[in-house]
């Protein structure tokens, strides 16, 4: 009787952490969103040098500025490139966030940007929606949980013959 309810409580946790999935990934892409507009503001004013000067290259606006004979512009220079870099950063996981669920959910988990990951981590607030997507995530990643942390305990238990007394004592009254 313990063991069933402690495949219901497992089973519940991953119901719980499953649906947590669609609005993280959500949340994530969000933040990737607002970060790709601040950072498009921010190279605003060097978009339009760059479009000038330069047929809108920016790091060509980065390579004039490192080899300017002025100090303040070559100190700049690193400034600029750092947003240039940003934004393309940002452009890439904007994206990848445009792709499919699962497309997204990988990326999320595997490639997104460490920063920005535990910046959404750390803002997240954890919520039960009731869509279908998050429903589906809960169930999935709960049957999943279940299913390997129990097929880990009975390798662990018939690696130390728990349960071999039991069987052979039932064999043996029949």
């Amino acid at each position: 009787m313990l063991r069933s309810y402690l495949r219901l409580m497992l089973f519940a946790v991953g119901l719980l952490v499953g649906v947590q999935v669609p609005g993280f990934i959500a949340d994530y892409a969000n933040r990737v969103e607002a970060h790709r507009i601040e950072a498009a503001k921010a190279l605003e004013g060097f978009r339009a040098t760059a479009g000038r000067f330069f047929q809108g290259d920016l790091q060509a606006l980065v390579t004039h500025y490192r080899e300017s004979q002025d100090p303040v512009m070559r100190s700049d220079a690193q400034s600029v490139a750092t947003l240039v870099d940003r934004s393309a950063l940002l452009e890439e996981e904007a994206q990848a966030m445009r792709k499919p669920w699962y497309a997204r959910a990988w990326h999320v988990v595997a490639k997104a940007d460490p920063e920005l990951r535990a910046e959404t981590l750390a803002a997240y607030d954890y919520q039960v929606p009731l869509v279908p997507e998050a429903i589906a995530w809960g169930i999935v990643c709960a049957l999943l949980l279940a299913w390997v942390v129990e097929s880990l305990l009975l390798l662990v238990g018939a690696a130390f013959g728990v349960g071999r007394q039991r069987r052979a004592h039932q064999r043996h009254w029949r």
